[in-house]
């Protein structure tokens, strides 16, 4: 089912459906496009945005990777990160706090005092589902490496267990996890993980004005992304195909919200991934980041047959997602 290649694949193809739809009212994508969204990537190749190609600066980092430790995959993130930012192809409006941060990064400052400390921000997210499709690493530390590359930019503890859950979220999905069961998997990783810091990945990141213990630290994090999971899970109750999924789970600029929302337009259309991305693109918030990790639950899910082969030819960067899809495969 090449079931790797499939979420490398879905993330990006979710990214070219919803880049022409990100900052537009629901309204008005609507109106362009129809209620069912954008009928195809379009393009020759069909363009993504920096949501693909900071995935892919993690995906190479981890394929460069000799072991995955923090002490190994930390230089080579900021290497990867560094290189991407002052990329000619860095041109698709990429997020202010990856740039911030990676710029401080760049100057030599440690990744603790680069970080954006009080951002959780979708990037933190949008870029972490190779972490969950790399295979036989322990749970502790795929958490730990989840963590770490959303820490590297995004220090909010938000943005870490966000980060957290959707690798878990792409590695059960591409495990066998069936897709209706994920949502409580995901609210019981929550209950488990909530005061489990992981020093060995985050060090010192914990401390800041204001907070009096890692674990406390940490668990402000867990409690807004079950906050979130519970309102993914009315909405899945209800079921509307219609409605702007964003009114449910919100708008996806900041990192646990962009994992329900691309959860929620997943799980609606779970017998029909195209739809699914189709509906990320259609939704008044961060519809690439939204329809991007539709694409990737959905892959993971589903393998590589779930797209089209003419949307897969005609990816941007589609030899570098085929490559790293099979190494994993």
């Amino acid at each position: 089912m090449r079931k790797a290649s499939g979420a490398m694949f879905g993330l990006a193809l979710g990214d070219a459906l919803g880049k022409p739809t990100e900052f537009l009212r629901y309204a008005d994508i609507t109106a362009r496009f129809g209620p069912g969204g954008p009928a195809e990537p379009d393009g020759e190749p069909a363009l993504v945005t920096d949501d693909t190609q900071m995935t892919l600066a993690v995906a190479e980092a981890l394929l460069e990777a000799d072991v995955f430790d923090a002490a190994t995959l930390e230089p080579l993130w900021c290497k990867r990160f560094m290189a991407w930012a002052v990329s000619p192809e860095n041109n698709r409006a990429p997020g202010m706090t990856c740039l911030r941060a990676i710029g401080r990064l760049a100057e030599g400052q440690p990744w603790i005092a680069a970080t954006e400390a009080g951002s959780k921000g979708c990037g933190a997210n949008m870029r972490v589902a190779p972490v969950g499709l790399v295979p036989g690493v322990p749970d502790a530390d795929r958490a730990g490496m989840a963590q770490l590359q959303a820490a590297l930019t995004h220090g909010h503890p938000t943005a870490l267990a966000a980060s957290d859950l959707t690798a878990f979220a792409v590695h059960w999905l591409r495990g066998g996890l069936a897709p209706h069961d994920l949502p409580a998997a995901l609210r019981q990783r929550c209950a488990d993980q909530r005061r489990v810091y992981h020093f060995a990945w985050l060090g010192d990141l914990w401390q800041r004005p204001g907070e009096a213990t890692p674990e406390e630290f940490i668990a402000r994090g867990w409690d807004e992304c079950a906050a979130v999971l519970d309102r993914l899970a009315v909405a899945l109750a209800v079921g509307d195909r219609v409605a702007d999924p964003c009114l449910a789970t919100g708008e996806g600029w900041i990192a646990e919200e962009a994992l329900a929302t691309g959860l929620l337009c997943f799980l609606l259309y779970a017998d029909d991934p195209v739809a699914a991305l189709r509906r990320g693109a259609v939704t008044s918030g961060d519809s690439d980041s939204i329809a991007s990790l539709a694409g990737a639950f959905a892959g993971a899910a589903y393998g590589v047959a779930a797209w089209p082969t003419d949307w897969v030819r005609r990816i941007e960067y589609a030899a570098d997602l085929e490559r790293i899809g099979r190494a994993w495969d």
